[in-house]
C-alpha cells in the first residue's frame, strides 16, 4: 500500500515525512525467537516503551500499520500548533494599532505558504520518530497489522512475534458522529484537515472540545469564515470560567458561536456548498458553509487485532481494559496511551509507557492514579489545568477554598496586551495543600508545570507564595495568587498581636 495516498499535496515535504515514518521499500526482519516485549503503535506510548524496552537491553519488536510518530506528529500536535502560531501573529499583526504600530492583514494567498511551512516542519521532526532510527537504536520495527493469535503471539505480514510481554498502544481516532447525510456530504477531521492548500470560504466546526476549539480559533484567524456548534459549553470539562472566557473571545474575533446546538442533517447544495441543518435553544437554523470540521471527540482503535484471541477485555467505546498499573485481563499485555486511557494527550502517552515499561519487565508496581497530569488547550488565551476540580474535590467530600488573581492586575500582562485571564488555585480547606489550579492566559501552558511542579514535590501554596519571582513576568501572577492565601493567615488575632508588637517597639 502507498500511504502517500494520505497525504496531500505530494510535494517535497511530505516525501520526506512519508520516507520517514513509513517508506515503502522497507522490509520486515525475521523475529527473534522471543521477544522481551512486543509493542503494537507506534505513536508516543508505543515508541517510549520499545526505545525505552531496547536502550535496557531488552529484545523488543514495534508494529505500525501506519505511520510511525501517530497521531501527534501525523495529525496533531506538531501540525496543529504550527498552524495556530502563524494564527496567533497574523491576530496581532491585525491589532498592532493597539501598540502604536501600523496595523497588517493577511491575505488568504497566504495560507498555501502557512501549510507549506507545517509540512516542513512536520517533515522535520518527523526524523525523530523514524523507521530507520528506531531500526539503528535495536528496535525490530515491523510494517504492517498486527493480529494476537494467541496470549503470547503476534502475526503481522506473515510473520509470527512471540513475546513474553506485550504493549498494546494502538491511539485513538477521531469520533464519526452519526448525522444524516454526513458521509455522503463529506466532511474533515484532524486525520485530513492538515491536507487542505486553499483555506475555505466558510468553515463550519462541530464540536468544542480542545481540537474543535484551537481549529476554529486559527482558521477564523488566517482569514476563514467560521461557524461552531457545540452541544452544552465550549471544554465541558473545563473551568465554566475559563469556559465563558473562551466563548467570549470567539464572539469578539467574529467566530459565530452556537452553544446548546445539535447538528441534525446535512446536504450538498446545487451551488456545492454543504447545508447543514442545526438544532439552536429550540430553533433550525440552515449553515452553509464549504468544509465541515469534526471536532467531537476520539474513539480507541481496539478493533480488528484479534485482542478477543488474546484474552484482552476492551470495549469500543472506552478502549482496552487495564488496571491502575496499566495491565489487561491477560497478566502479560499492557496497554499505555489514548487506546485505554481518559487523558489523551501526548505527555500523558509517555508518562504511562514508562510506567508500562517498568511493571511489565521488572515488576514493577507504579499506579496511573499517581501521576499529576497538567494539561492545556492552545486557544488564545490558552486554558491550562493540573489536578482537580471543584466537582471532583466535592465528590470526594473534601471542602475546598480557591484563591484567584486576575491577569489584568499582572504588569507584564498588560505591557504585553494580554492581560485576559485568570490564575485560580484551589486548596484543601484549612490547609495549604494544592489540590489543583486553572490557569487563563496567553502563556497558559508554560506557565501551569509551576503548580504541578509544586504538586509533585509537595510544597504548598504557602511556601509557592515565597518563591522569587522575576520582576515583570506574567508567571508572577502564580506568586500573587498564592500570596492570597498567606493573607488569610492574618487572621484578627494575630493582627492584633502585630500591631501591640511594633507599638511597643517603637
Amino acid at each position: 500500500m502507498n500511504y502517500m495516498n494520505d497525504l496531500h499535496p505530494d510535494d517535497v515535504h511530505n516525501q520526506t515525512l512519508a520516507a520517514n515514518v513509513h517508506p515503502d521499500n522497507w522490509v520486515n526482519p525475521d523475529p527473534e525467537p522471543v521477544y522481551n516485549m512486543v509493542v503494537v503503535g507506534a505513536g508516543t506510548a508505543g515508541l517510549i516503551s520499545a526505545i525505552a524496552t531496547a536502550s535496557l537491553g531488552g529484545k523488543v519488536a514495534l508494529v505500525e500499520r501506519h505511520f510511525m510518530g501517530g497521531d501527534c506528529l501525523n495529525v496533531g500536535c506538531v501540525p496543529s500548533k504550527s498552524l495556530i502560531r502563524p494564527a496567533r501573529l497574523a491576530a496581532e499583526m491585525r491589532d498592532a494599532a493597539s501598540f502604536g504600530i501600523a496595523p497588517a492583514g493577511v491575505s488568504r494567498e497566504d495560507f498555501s505558504r502557512i501549510m507549506e511551512r507545517m509540512r516542513r516542519i512536520r517533515a522535520e521532526i518527523s526524523k525523530n520518530d523514524s523507521v530507520q532510527r528506531y531500526a539503528d537504536l535495536g528496535v525490530d520495527v515491523f510494517l504492517g497489522e498486527a493480529v494476537f493469535t494467541s496470549p503470547y503471539k503476534i502475526e503481522v505480514g506473515g510473520k509470527v512475534l512471540r513475546f513474553r510481554k506485550a504493549v498494546i498502544a494502538t491511539g485513538a481516532r477521531a469520533l464519526r458522529p452519526d448525522i444524516p447525510g454526513l458521509e455522503g456530504a463529506g466532511f474533515l477531521t484532524n486525520e485530513n484537515v492538515f491536507n487542505l492548500t486553499a483555506l475555505p470560504n466558510h468553515l463550519l466546526v462541530i464540536g468544542g472540545g480542545p481540537i474543535g476549539c484551537e481549529l476554529a480559533q486559527a482558521f477564523s484567524r488566517l482569514g476563514a469564515k467560521v461557524t461552531i456548534i457545540q452541544k452544552d459549553r465550549f471544554l465541558p470539562h473545563e473551568d465554566e470560567e475559563a469556559s465563558s472566557i473562551l466563548a467570549e473571545v470567539f464572539r469578539q474575533e467574529g467566530i459565530r458561536v452556537l452553544l446548546h446546538a445539535n447538528a441534525v442533517s446535512v446536504e450538498r447544495g446545487e451551488s456545492g456548498l454543504k447545508k447543514v441543518i442545526v438544532e439552536h435553544e429550540g430553533d433550525r437554523v440552515t449553515v452553509e458553509a464549504d468544509e465541515i470540521l469534526i471536532g467531537a471527540g476520539r474513539v480507541p482503535n481496539v478493533e480488528g487485532m484479534g485482542l478477543e484471541a488474546a484474552g484482552v477485555e476492551f470495549d469500543v467505546r472506552r478502549g482496552v481494559a487495564v488496571n491502575d498499573r496499566l495491565r489487561t485481563t491477560n497478566k502479560n499485555i499492557f496497554a499505555a496511551g489514548d487506546c485505554c486511557m481518559a487523558w489523551k494527550f501526548t505527555h500523558a502517552a509517555d508518562a504511562a509507557a514508562q510506567i508500562v515499561v517498568q511493571n511489565a519487565l521488572f515488576k514493577g508496581r507504579k499506579k496511573l492514579s499517581s501521576l499529576i497530569m497538567p494539561w492545556c488547550t492552545y486557544t488564545d488565551p490558552e486554558i491550562a489545568h493540573v489536578g482537580m476540580y471543584e466537582r471532583d474535590a466535592r465528590s470526594r467530600g473534601l471542602d475546598v477554598e480557591f484563591f484567584k488573581f486576575d491577569m489584568p492586575e499582572n504588569d507584564r500582562a498588560l505591557a504585553d496586551g494580554e492581560s485576559l485571564g485568570f490564575v485560580k488555585i484551589m486548596v484543601r480547606k484549612g490547609s495549604d495543600r494544592i489540590l489543583g489550579a486553572t490557569i487563563v492566559s496567553a502563556h497558559a501552558g508554560e506557565m501551569i508545570s509551576e503548580i504541578t511542579t509544586a504538586m509533585a514535590a509537595g510544597i504548598g501554596l504557602g511556601r509557592l507564595a515565597k518563591v522569587i519571582h522575576p520582576y515583570p513576568t506574567q508567571a508572577d501572577a502564580i506568586r500573587r495568587a498564592a500570596g492570597l492565601y498567606n493573607m488569610t493567615r492574618l487572621t484578627p488575632t494575630v493582627s492584633k498581636i502585630l500591631k501591640w508588637w511594633l507599638k511597643v517597639q517603637r
